[in-house]
């Protein structure tokens, strides 16, 4: 009983030394190993093996181990020259979970504390992996991988799904495979039943992992191991490799070609018997020369990937330090960034701090100075001043506010009413375009005529008429009548171009009176109201013309006289200022668009 106390009082100075945040990582890391140390081997020395078991537990219990699996599972920046130090706590991590008794604690141990623990280990060795001076701290974690899955085999299909795993296979070091290898010929050496409860899939993937090593490896010490590591598997797991095996096309040939002669010839005819041993002789002839055709293409392609490797070698690398230094250069900014961040607003709460502190002994300081009657009315005027600085605050930024969601709906209504002016503008103008381009006459040059005579025409008019005059030559017309005959059409062809000529004045002429036609109509429509009309404006409207100055000059004298007459006069009379026979020329001539109104409103009685 004295010595359970004793373990437990030892673990719970342990428990409180580690949770000091006064200790830095190097220190924890070195207290962890030194305290678990002493524990194990004071536990060791005693005669009853239970006292051992006893103590793995209360580690577990008092959350010491877990400590270790927080540290094993930091960022490998932080652990940088603490790796010895590391794969030491992972060694007695790894031993401290064997032979543990977790107690009414067993689900949560066997579920999320050991698969915690794996991960930590599998990710230290990956990282070590990387460090070229650590291949001996690599051995070492591995071992003690070794060690936990010995006892806890569920733990397998984990290690063989793992990132970090993954991570180790890719390593190109034949010490680091050649490890790995071991791990699992170690693991299935221990237990005849170490494969029994894994499933298809993970076997398969340990079966990759050795043809892997076998196809990619050259060193020796990794091939035989590899061919070791197979065998054990077929004697742990008998008929249900054979198919696993047999999916893997070409390893016998592999095997005969590659690795004879390198001391384990024995391991390999035994390995090829074993692939052979299910294959027919029809079926191994097609599968010989389905191999051979495999291993040419294979080797095709790995001389061209080789090739085109080395080809790309210097641009990647340098592609690669560009992009890691951009990376740290950008790192770094944010992070002082950050720093800068983190120091100003420190200031700012430093200095709001001091600021309020000196307000407060302000007050006091006031408050000492005042008279006793008047520290009442005194505290009544501050809150007085607080309430109207809040107030003028809250009424500047609800003012703020409104004001901005009042211009913000004018402005969104007058930007509507703008787009709804260009687009019935737009419409407008394509309208008239459209009318103005209905009315205008097709314009045609006055040499080519209505139908028109293009180069290709003419040259094949002159070839008809060379045509005729070869098919029937005329010897009755001389050379006289030929030159008469030719000035005749001399005469007409001019007279029709005088006549083009003229058809193009005339249409120039037209369009010139249109046009002056369309501007008087024009400046009719934005003509102002007589009320409002100035000598100048009435002097744009004279036309330049005698015989429309007269009737213009008629019609007004007129009306003049109509408006003058007695009203018995003009009893059952209306006076027409224009007749309907000139209101229908007018209507026709400008198309449809009457100016003036309609003739009801150019009526009128006295």
């Amino acid at each position: 009983m004295e010595q359970v106390e004793k373990d437990r009082d030892l673990v719970s100075e342990l428990k409180r030394q580690v949770e000091n945040e006064g200790l830095n990582l190097e220190q924890k890391i070195n207290l962890l190993n030194s305290g678990l140390n002493k524990c194990l081997n004071m536990a060791a020395v005693q005669t009853d093996g239970s006292v051992l078991t006893r103590v793995k537990s209360q580690l577990y219990e008092s959350g010491v181990l877990n400590h270790c699996v927080l540290i094993l599972a930091l960022d490998p920046r932080r652990l940088r020259g603490n790796w010895s130090a590391a794969a030491t706590l992972a060694q007695v991590t790894s031993s401290c979970c064997v032979g543990v008794d977790p107690g009414e604690q067993s689900k949560a141990f066997h579920r999320l504390f050991l698969p915690s623990v794996m991960d930590g280990l599998l990710s230290l060795a990956s990282q070590l992996t990387r460090q070229a001076e650590c291949l001996s701290l690599f051995r070492k974690v591995m071992d003690s991988v070794s060690w936990l899955l010995r006892t806890h085999t569920q733990l397998i299909a984990q290690v063989l799904s793992s990132v970090h795993y993954e991570q180790i296979q890719l390593c190109d070091d034949s010490t680091v495979s050649l490890i790995c290898v071991q791990l699992w010929i170690q693991s299935c050496t221990t237990s005849r039943d170490f494969l029994s409860g894994l499933s298809d899939d993970f076997v398969l993937l340990l079966l990759n992992e050795a043809v892997g090593q076998l196809a990619v490896s050259s060193d020796s010490a990794v091939g035989g191991a590899s061919v070791r590591l197979i065998l054990l598997m077929s004697s742990q797991l008998g008929l249900r490799l054979h198919p696993l095996l047999l999916s893997f096309r070409g390893l016998d040939s592999l095997l005969d070609k590659d690795w004879r002669g390198h001391g384990f010839d024995k391991d390999v005819d035994q390995l090829i018997t074993l692939i052979q041993s299910d294959k027919g002789t029809s079926h191994s002839q097609v599968g010989t020369e389905h191999e051979r055709a495999a291993c040419v293409i294979q080797a095709a392609w790995r001389s061209y990937q080789t090739r085109r490797r080395v080809k790309s070698l210097n641009r990647a690398v340098s592609t690669l330090q560009r992009r890691y230094r951009a990376r740290r250069r950008q790192q770094q900014h944010q992070k002082e960034a950050q720093q800068w961040e983190e120091e100003l607003r420190y200031q700012v709460c430093v200095r709001r701090q001091r600021a309020r502190r000196e307000f407060h002994q302000k007050q006091r300081h006031l408050l000492q100075l005042l008279l006793p009657d008047q520290v009442q009315s005194y505290l009544q005027e501050c809150e007085r001043h607080a309430a109207v600085v809040i107030q003028s605050f809250w009424r500047g930024f609800r003012e703020r506010r409104r004001y901005n969601d009042t211009r913000q709906r004018t402005l969104r209504r007058t930007q509507t009413q703008q787009q709804a002016a260009r687009v019935l503008q737009r419409a407008v103008r394509h309208f008239l375009q459209k009318c103005r381009a209905a009315k205008r006459p097709p314009f045609t040059q006055f040499w080519i005529g209505q139908k028109g005579l293009t180069d290709s025409r003419r040259v094949e008019l002159k070839r008809q008429v060379e045509e005729y005059i070869t098919v029937h030559p005329s010897s009755r017309v001389s050379p006289e009548e030929c030159e008469r005959l030719h000035e005749e059409v001399q005469l007409l062809l001019l007279t029709e171009l005088q006549r083009g000529e003229q058809r193009r004045r005339e249409e120039q002429r037209r369009e010139a009176l249109l046009a002056h036609t369309r501007t008087q109509l024009e400046m009719l429509r934005d003509a102002p109201p007589l009320s409002a009309v100035t000598v100048t404006d009435a002097e744009s409207f004279l036309t330049p013309s005698g015989p429309i100055a007269a009737h213009a000059r008629d019609a007004h004298n007129a009306t003049l006289q109509a408006s003058r007459l007695p009203w018995w006069r003009t009893l059952g009379k209306t006076v027409d200022v224009f007749s309907p026979t000139h209101l229908q020329e007018l209507e026709a001539e400008l198309g449809g668009l009457y100016v003036g109104g309609s003739p009801d409103t150019l009526r009128w009685t006295e």
